[in-house]
């Protein structure tokens, strides 16, 4: 079994990995043209597709550019490189299941939903091999199958050792969670980016969402970085909780959980 899981991961990365040399991503990257993914990109890009529409465009998978010249590179340098730029434009031209074209090199990075999808991929796996009760932790996103509810905390953005809350995660369900604290690497840099200007976002610092499927909820825990939870929630089924910049903290009125 941990074979299987393992040989999933990695069909996975080499797919979506901007960060290894042999990947899909990489290769796009190196030259324009179309590119043949493989099916079960269509949950993953076809997500996004619905997102950059919903989100005016801030959410867009082309942003690996933008976070390379940040210095969130395949090298770790964490070093920027210049200005930050906008992400090329996002649209039916560019991903018609299962081809993705490009007119001119674009770096692909998944990251704000990939992980979630990947923890669903997991999941299916396991489900598949007749186990019946499970979580899948991939370092803030969880999917979490089993008849006993699983009580989670939620971290303090300004302070880890400290949380703001708990949810109870019941079976079948997924949390998904993205905060600026995370992945940041200098004043104001971080791997949450506005794919409009290239650059960090600020408003909003921390967000948690619980839905069905870890893809959907990895995807909305970014997406609330730019759009209110009423842009979301006539297209989705999920429940929530958002800490602004200002220390505001938004949550569902059907959040599964107390805040402190």
């Amino acid at each position: 079994m941990r074979e299987v899981v393992r040989d999933r991961i990695e069909t996975f990365d080499r797919t979506y990995s901007r960060f290894r040399p042999d990947s899909w991503v990489t290769e796009v990257a190196r030259a324009p043209g179309s590119y043949t993914f493989p099916p079960d990109a269509e949950r993953l890009l076809g997500l996004y597709g619905r997102l950059v529409d919903l989100t005016d465009g801030a959410m867009n998978p082309l942003v690996g550019a933008s976070l390379e010249q940040l210095g969130y590179d395949a090298a770790y340098s964490l070093r920027p490189q210049g200005r930050p730029r906008p992400a090329p434009a996002w649209g039916e031209t560019t991903w018609r299941a299962p081809v993705l074209t490009v007119d001119t090199p674009a770096t692909l990075d998944v990251g704000a939903a990939g992980k979630g999808y990947l923890a669903d991929l997991v999941a299916d796996v396991l489900a598949a091999a007749g186990v019946a009760s499970f979580t899948v932790d991939a370092s803030g996103d969880l999917v979490h199958r089993s008849v006993q509810p699983l009580r989670v905390g939620l971290e303090h953005p300004h302070d880890p050792s400290r949380a703001i809350g708990v949810v109870e995660l019941l079976g079948g369900s997924a949390l998904c969670a993205s905060a600026v604290n995370r992945r940041s690497w200098g004043e104001g840099l971080h791997h949450v980016l506005d794919a409009r200007t290239g650059r960090p976002t600020s408003d909003v610092v921390a967000t948690w969402v619980i839905a069905g499927e870890a893809l959907v909820a990895d995807a909305l825990a970014t997406a609330l970085f730019f759009v209110p939870p009423a842009r979301l929630m006539p297209e989705f089924d999920f429940t929530f909780v958002r800490v602004n910049a200002d220390g505001r903290i938004e949550s569902a009125c059907d959040l599964p959980g107390e805040m402190f």
